[in-house]
């Protein structure tokens, strides 16, 4: 089993598994999840900004990470802080498609999936509450957010933890500006944080 484990995991970064690859991958996950080995759930999710990898645990979504970020090391954060035991096993994110889907499409204004808060702590952990409590189609600036943290001086360190934000997307941090209104920056791009802004604001 240890082995499978590890061959499936090792396809994460490669190519699109066949069809066949597939199935021996998914009836792996389905004996893992069986005898309890997998402790975080990955599967990856199309959407209109590149393809997203998702983490998942028993408590909620963990980790939604863009393809094209340092990937590699999201998961060996996600290993070290919660446990290696990682398998694709696509299901069990069902619910977290599902709501990617219906939120690009412009149906859902509110994500209903539980989150996993592991990997976030401290003041990051105040900021990112902050942040997703701001709504579709809202946005505040950093010093606000700062201030919703308990930090009114602390633009600096909130920019960092929205710049760690393992959750995108699902925890807003596109929706914090500069103060004016600037864009600021974003861990997918500007062009993808003005995306996501602009699906917001066309919706309503």
């Amino acid at each position: 089993m240890e082995d499978e484990l590890e061959r499936v995991l090792g396809s994460v970064g490669g190519e699109a598994l066949g069809a066949a690859a597939e199935r021996a991958a998914a009836g792996v996950a389905a004996a893992a999840g069986r005898e309890g080995l997998i402790d975080i759930a990955l599967a990856r999710i199309d959407s209109p900004l590149g393809p997203l990898v998702a983490l998942g645990t028993e408590r909620g979504l963990l980790m939604l990470s863009y393809a094209d970020e340092s990937l590699d090391a999201r998961l060996e954060r996600a290993a070290a802080r919660v446990s290696p035991r990682i398998l694709e096993a696509p299901a069990r994110l069902d619910p977290a498609r599902r709501e990617l889907e219906e939120y690009f499409s412009g149906t859902r204004r509110a994500f209903g999936i539980p989150i996993d808060w592991s990997l976030i702590s401290g003041y990051a952990r105040a900021v990112l509450e902050a942040t997703n409590a701001i709504p579709y189609g809202g946005a505040m600036s950093y010093a606000e957010v700062s201030a919703a943290a308990g930090n009114p001086r602390g633009a600096r360190a909130t920019g960092n933890a929205l710049g760690s934000n393992p959750i995108p997307i699902v925890i807003p941090c596109h929706r914090v500006l500069r103060s004016g209104g600037a864009l600021g920056g974003y861990t997918g791009g500007t062009e993808r944080k003005r995306f996501l802004l602009a699906l917001e604001r066309r919706d309503l």
